[in-house]
């Protein structure tokens, strides 16, 4: 085993000694001055854990299941684009360090790495294609055949970027990166395409798509849906009216418009808005096993990571994402046991308290 760091923050700094400065500001910034990147984390930070004791957590399960996918533990890979930058490898390494933990992988429309050509390098991972509704709604449509043929388990439908205005998707820190002329977007190419300029092909994401839409994800793709962008509860019972089987809270990790509501703030709303009716899942500032664990006590079936997987990607390759993933997971567990949660669905909404203004906690 390689000499990982300790901790996130441990691996945060070496990606960021290792990576080009570009690379490094693409990866950690968010959207203008960084307030939704910086409420992201410090909404988690605003929750307390209020914990049982005396409980039996001798025997501790931390497995729960995801659109009727088992996973070792509810921390899922968030789909994140050109994961070349941080690892020769790329996505194919990504995707194997979710397989050694359990748990599923979410590969980008903007991979550098075909859906085919993950599913070939990590067969055994459970597998969700991420996806936007383009302009030219056939390729959407062929995306969405291509991941069921590959073994794709579930579609995610992100609709949090697609009303982004041409002049805005071309601001850093988007822009301040520059593909290489042999980096390829087989996922969001048309068929022969072969530009590397990925600001270029996001052009054609549709802004017209509404909720009447969504439908064709799941019937292009013949699988279920998960819609990602969400953070009214009034648009994700909309949702699930319009068939999506998940909803996930998610600001795009504070990179489409500063100053939004962050997702641990968002996450009561919507999950009282679905109303048990379809998953929700949350995705955004998580830095610990115990913010998953109020992710979950506040009514999430799983967590989604980004960027602590490409620090882990960064440093080590699918070994060190695989890390990550175990530190998270093993934090998860420890909060579990101190929570007296014996497993995932012990950890309920009595368990999280809010930290106020002045200093005080309210349930």
């Amino acid at each position: 085993m390689a000499d990982f760091p300790a901790d996130l923050a441990g691996f945060e700094t070496r990606a960021r000694e290792r990576l080009d400065p570009a690379a490094w500001d693409y990866l950690s910034r968010g959207f203008a001055d960084n307030v939704t990147l910086t409420a992201n984390v410090d909404a988690w930070t605003r929750l307390r854990l209020c914990p049982h004791v005396l409980r039996d957590v001798s025997d501790l399960d931390t497995r729960t299941t995801v659109l009727g996918t088992e996973v070792t533990v509810p921390i899922l890979v968030a789909p994140t684009a050109m994961h070349r930058f941080f690892c020769e490898e790329g996505e194919t390494a990504t995707a194997r360090a979710a397989a050694s933990v359990g748990t599923v992988y979410v590969t980008s429309m903007a991979a550098t790495t075909s859906l085919e050509d993950v599913a070939a390098a990590a067969p055994d991972v459970p597998r969700w294609a991420q996806m936007y509704m383009l302009s030219d709604r056939g390729r959407t449509r062929a995306l969405a055949g291509r991941a069921r043929a590959a073994g794709y388990r579930a579609v995610v439908a992100s609709v949090d970027g697609a009303a982004v205005p041409t002049a805005r998707r071309t601001t850093p820190p988007q822009a301040s990166l520059t593909p290489p002329d042999w980096f390829r977007f087989p996922n969001l190419a048309s068929p022969g395409d072969d530009t590397a300029d990925v600001m270029a092909l996001v052009e054609d994401f549709d802004p017209s798509v509404t909720f009447d839409d969504l439908a064709h994800f799941a019937e292009w793709s013949g699988l279920p849906v998960a819609v990602k962008g969400v953070l009214r509860g009034d648009d994700a019972a909309r949702c699930v009216d319009a068939g999506a089987s998940a909803v996930i809270v998610s600001n795009h990790g504070g990179r489409m418009l500063d100053g939004v509501i962050a997702t641990g703030d968002a996450l009561p709303g919507v999950v009282a808005g679905v109303d048990g009716r379809a998953e929700v899942y949350v995705d955004g500032g998580i830095r610990s096993g115990v913010d998953v664990a109020k992710a979950i006590a506040l009514g999430a079936r799983a967590v989604l990571v980004g960027r602590p997987v490409l620090w882990g990607l960064t440093v080590g390759g699918a070994e060190g994402a695989e890390h990550v993933l175990h530190l998270l997971g093993d934090q998860f567990a420890k909060a579990m046991a101190f929570c007296g949660a014996a497993c995932v669905g012990d950890l309920a909404r009595d368990l999280v308290t809010s930290v106020g203004a002045n200093g005080g906690e309210t349930r």
